[in-house]
């Protein structure tokens, strides 16, 4: 049995140099507030300015007596949004209704005789039937697909199937199917072409995920939590 020796003392690290310095300490703290109160900052400016937008366009159409701001000392931001939404209502209930229905298709007639607006009309109002379709497939479901080049992988929102009059001409013209290739960080911005279905290869996450992964450059991956991107294991801290 070899008896037990005292730890050569030229290879025993001294435990204050194993800590931290007093610098990297506060760079870190820095950066982990930084973490919790960018988001939270910038999550509140673009809701303020939201809000204040509304209430701009609204305030003009509501008489002033409905408004609080007429009898207190101090503005009160956000009833431009309530009277939206509760008008809002009110238009879909009506227009819901016969009358609405005949009425709402009169002024659309009208519209169809403007040669410039019923064009701009036409296009927006078909956009807007387009996103917030319950039934409708347009950028429900997110694929990849080779650009800009064979091998290179990026990640597209997949939309309809290619119309008749636009198969009809493409080769593969039945299997043509559009997409748009978002940029990176902006997604708002990018590329819609068409290619043949086959091409294009679907992937199991949500289109909220895609936009993250997007927006990120890929330091988001799709089913992160919360707060595990950056953290080292020690409460969400970022490392130095």
């Amino acid at each position: 049995m070899v008896a037990d020796r005292p730890p050569d003392p030229h290879l025993v690290v001294h435990p204050d140099l194993l800590r931290p310095s007093f610098g990297t300490r506060l760079r870190r703290y820095f950066l982990t507030g930084l973490v919790l109160a960018a988001p939270l900052a910038i999550t509140a400016s673009v809701t303020w300015w939201f809000v204040n937008l509304v209430d701009g366009w609204v305030k003009p159409l509501v008489p002033a007596q409905f408004w609080p701001d007429t009898y207190l000392r101090f503005p009160v931001p956000g009833f431009g949004v309530v009277f939206a939404l509760v008008g809002l209502t009110l238009l879909g209930f009506f227009a819901a209704n016969l009358v609405g229905r005949t009425l709402i298709g009169a002024s659309e007639a009208l519209l169809n005789r403007m040669p410039v607006v019923r064009g701009l009309y036409k296009g927006v109002k078909q956009v807007f039937e387009t996103i917030f379709s319950q039934s409708g497939t347009s950028f429900r479901k997110v694929g990849m697909v080779q650009f800009p080049q064979p091998g290179m992988w990026s990640i597209v929102f997949i939309a309809q199937e290619a119309a008749p009059e636009i198969a009809g001409k493409l080769p593969d013209g039945d299997e043509q199917i559009g997409v748009f290739l978002p940029c990176t960080p902006n997604p708002t911005t990018g590329f819609f072409f068409y290619l043949p279905r086959r091409e294009v290869v679907e992937v199991a996450i949500s289109v909220e995920e895609g936009a993250k992964l997007i927006m990120s450059a890929g330091m988001i991956q799709p089913g992160d939590a919360p707060g595990r991107n950056g953290a080292n294991g020690d409460g969400g801290r970022i490392s130095p």
